[in-house]
């Protein structure tokens, strides 16, 4: 296997990212994965697939891992980038969200978590994020949790900070807060994909982070696998916490799933890597999730070509017109 990775974009000075990565939130978390310890070793094939064919950041947070296994996303990864002997290996990057636990309430308190993250990881980490904001319900906590984070940077413990779940009014408040102290905002990370335009349709953050250079990371470009075309209807639907929801969405975006398999069938590709292809060409980084490393070859077929205009726009307008969309996450704010 030999895919064609494109050239790294560049978020920070000293900071590039190949332009997918991959998200590893299942990576611990039992609840809706059905993670178990045994999965481990799939785990690090997968991550030791996508390091070789240069997808080489991974985005990780320290509230991944349900219960007891806390913080298990980050340990994993750890081990696996300490273990890693091929291709890219000097290219690992770790970026790492940051929970606004309501005990989280001082700029020390980042830099403790984030020192935590990095023992964690065996390593420090590259890009550090606010997982969220907490402006809708407790506003008076997020400017010390962002000090922190400037902190962070400017003491050199990270490489590049960025935030995660910001509407444009945040956004732009947190980004004179960072300016005033030298700190950028490299990146912004968002539900989006062609089932949650939200982000750029409703709250215009493509344009925002145009104009301050901020890159644009869509996490979940699958929609929890909606859009892999696995589950087409109310006779395939998944186990545990996704059924009631891919119950209520699939009957409303049918139309949607047959023009991007449509699509799909004529880039001679599958309706996973059509879809992550589309988030590509919408100018962001994606972070599809892998567990193991059939996964992983199916979303690196995404990288090496690029869907037509007309077919970028086609899908856009059938997702547009559809009844229902995925619901957004409920700390996204305007």
């Amino acid at each position: 296997m030999n895919f064609i990775v494109e050239s790294k974009i560049k978020v920070a000075e000293n900071l590039y990212l190949s332009p997918m990565g991959c998200g590893t939130w299942a990576w611990g978390n039992r609840f809706l994965w059905g993670y178990e310890p045994e999965m481990d070793t799939q785990l690090q094939e997968t991550f030791n697939l996508l390091v070789s064919q240069g997808v080489t950041w991974f985005d990780t947070g320290d509230s991944y891992g349900t219960g007891k296994l806390n913080g298990r996303s980050e340990t994993l990864l750890g081990k696996f980038s300490k273990e890693y002997q091929g291709d890219h290996q000097s290219e690992i990057a770790i970026a790492t969200k940051l929970a606004v636990y309501p005990w989280r309430l001082t700029p020390q308190s980042m830099i403790n978590a984030c020192e935590k993250s990095a023992q964690r990881l065996g390593r420090k980490v590259d890009l550090v994020q606010l997982h969220w904001s907490p402006a809708k319900y407790l506003p008076w906590q997020e400017k010390p949790l962002l000090e922190g984070l400037a902190r962070l940077s400017n003491q050199g413990l990270v490489k590049a900070v960025g935030l995660s779940n910001y509407g444009a009014k945040n956004l732009l408040s947190a980004y004179e807060f960072f300016r005033e102290r030298g700190v950028k905002i490299s990146t912004l990370q968002v539900q989006y994909s062609l089932l949650s335009t939200y982000p750029f349709v409703k709250l215009g953050l493509k344009e925002l982070c145009q104009q301050l250079d901020i890159k644009v990371i869509a996490y979940s470009p699958l929609t929890l696998g909606l859009l892999t075309g696995k589950y087409r209807d109310l006779n395939h639907l998944p186990s545990g916490a996704r059924r009631g929801l891919f119950k209520q969405l699939l009957p409303a975006i049918k139309p949607l799933l047959l023009t991007l398999d449509a699509i799909a069938s004529d880039n001679g590709k599958t309706m996973a890597q059509t879809a992550i292809n589309w988030c590509i060409c919408k100018g962001t980084i994606p972070i599809p999730g892998a567990k193991n490393p059939l996964q992983a070859r199916e979303n690196l077929g995404a990288l090496g070509w690029r869907l037509s205009r007309g077919e970028v726009e086609e899908l856009e307008r059938v997702a547009l017109g559809l009844n229902k969309q995925m619901i957004q996450n409920i700390f996204q704010t305007r």
